[in-house]
């Protein structure tokens, strides 16, 4: 399959009605042009949902002008891709106090620190934004996929998360507990009233 680039607002035809291209269609198309990495696989699945306006990203994913290009330069080189989030979403970080802290507990549990830890790093901190489960913001498929992202990445934090919290609440848990923050009054996460909003199921 030869690598397909999107085509650019600036390419269209005012005078012909375009069809947008459905997700999968934009995956296959991603796929055509994807590396080696495994990282490969999630990012094309991020950015095909970003592309026809599922999840919660912004223009660019949330990455500066230079580093949204070295991204699909990396991973899938050849393909064109418009800058704008189809779904208008904006990155609001006044909301987001501890954007620094997530930061950091991300790069203190990398595997291998570098580019694409970065650019994950950027993806996931602007996904937290959003209200959705943290795999939806992100545009994966599934939480099966982000699991699986999060562990070859972040293998260390994957397993302090023993008892399958849902990700975006967990990852807010690490830093209270970091924080020497403990607002819970449960004695323990199983006999909380709040249990399914922290360990329900993801649909």
């Amino acid at each position: 399959m030869n690598c397909m680039p999107a085509i650019e607002p600036s390419q269209t035809i005012p005078s012909l009605a375009v069809t947008p291209k459905p997700r999968q269609q934009i995956y296959q198309e991603l796929a055509a042009c994807a590396g080696w990495s495994p990282n490969s696989v999630w990012l094309a699945q991020i950015i095909a949902s970003w592309a026809v306006g599922e999840g919660a990203l912004p223009d660019r994913l949330g990455l500066a002008p230079e580093r949204f290009a070295a991204l699909l330069a990396s991973h899938f080189p050849g393909y064109a891709l418009a800058e704008a989030a189809v779904s208008g979403h904006t990155l609001d970080y006044s909301r987001m106090l501890e954007k620094q802290d997530l930061e950091t507990l991300l790069r203190q549990f990398a595997a291998q620190p570098g580019a694409d830890t970065e650019w994950l790093i950027a993806l996931i901190v602007a996904a937290c934004l959003g209200s959705d489960h943290l795999w939806q913001d992100l545009g994966l498929w599934s939480r099966a996929d982000l699991s699986a992202m999060l562990a070859y990445n972040f293998p260390d934090l994957v397993a302090r998360n023993s008892k399958d919290m849902k990700w975006k609440k967990f990852l807010y848990k690490q830093l209270c507990e970091a924080e020497g923050l403990y607002v819970c009054r449960a004695p323990s996460c199983e006999v909380c009233k709040d249990y399914q909003q922290c360990f329900g199921p993801e649909d």
